[in-house]
């Protein structure tokens, strides 16, 4: 991925070694329901990460998950390299997503509001609430702020098998996602929606369409970074895609009980991650990304 000559974004918070970054709890994980409640898509966090640790889903929500189960050491930068180079990367990622929506909400006669992206060393008090590096990336619609533990980048290589700089900005581009639906008012609909969901699992389809539209919302990014910058380098798509399948709720179920079950996925199947990044891919416009108006995922 072609990012070093990118511009980087102001809105980038180092909280690396501050009070509240750092350290892990006694009692082990804990996830953002503070202040606000569990904040969009917390509840598919939680079963995400109990299944990527083999817990059960009550210990996070109760804090009482083993401590070495959610150690993490510092990530390696993009093709090497030390940590001030994977911040300057995070921050170039985070600047490209800024002049991308800021120009798709110029089309629709809207003004982009910018996230910022916090980076944290293990916990952080985020407007959700306290969460861990455990957890992995996330978006707080309360403070409206991307967290991510630059940890996590060494896991997406080493037990997602996703390596690379494009499957590494692919992650930070679906959070930002997350934050284009909750100005544009989609992730309120959605909560609304759920509350009066007739079943758990009509609840849980409404989450994988808000996951799936947020990697559409990726590529689109993807597109429109290439076409001002030619960002793209050959096998960086590829290195993307094995991101989005990684992290398909059956593969995941699968490797973690040896079961599949669809009625229980928050986030969508390897493959429907990987046909809605697509999309939002090679078609770059917001019309693209609608999951909620398609009748087949």
């Amino acid at each position: 991925m072609r990012w070093q000559d990118g511009r980087e974004s102001e809105n980038v918070e180092d909280r690396r070694g501050a009070p509240g970054s750092g350290g892990f709890r006694t009692g082990g994980i804990g996830i953002p329901i503070g202040r606000g409640g569990i904040g969009i898509g917390g509840l598919a966090v939680i079963v995400v990460v109990s299944l990527l640790l083999g817990i059960n889903p009550l210990d996070l929500l109760q804090g009482t998950a083993p401590q070495d189960q959610a150690r993490y050491e510092q990530s390696d930068a993009p093709r090497g390299g030390g940590d001030d180079e994977l911040k300057r990367f995070v921050s170039v990622v985070l600047a490209d997503t800024e002049d991308t929506w800021a120009a798709q909400f110029q089309q629709i006669g809207r003004t982009y509001q910018d996230p910022a992206l916090v980076l944290f060393s293990g916990t952080v008090d985020s407007g959700c609430g306290f969460a861990q590096a455990a957890m992995g990336p996330f978006y707080c619609p309360q403070d409206r702020k991307v967290y991510i533990d630059l940890s996590f980048y060494r896991d997406l290589r080493d037990r997602f098998r996703a390596p690379g700089d494009f499957a590494q900005a692919y992650v930070i581009a679906h959070e930002v996602g997350h934050h284009v639906q909750n100005l544009l008012g989609i992730s309120d609909r959605v909560q609304q929606a759920q509350r009066q969901a007739g079943s758990q699992a009509d609840a849980n389809g409404l989450s994988v369409r808000l996951e799936l539209q947020a990697d559409c919302f990726a590529g689109l990014w993807a597109n429109h970074a290439n076409r001002e910058r030619q960002i793209i380098e050959p096998g960086d798509v590829e290195e993307a895609l094995t991101a989005a399948s990684a992290i398909g709720d059956d593969r995941l179920q699968k490797q973690s009980r040896g079961t599949v079950t669809p009625d229980s996925f928050t986030h969508g199947s390897s493959a429907q991650r990987v046909q809605w990044f697509r999309k939002g891919l090679e078609r770059g416009e917001l019309n693209a990304c609608d999951t909620f108006g398609a009748e087949r995922l």
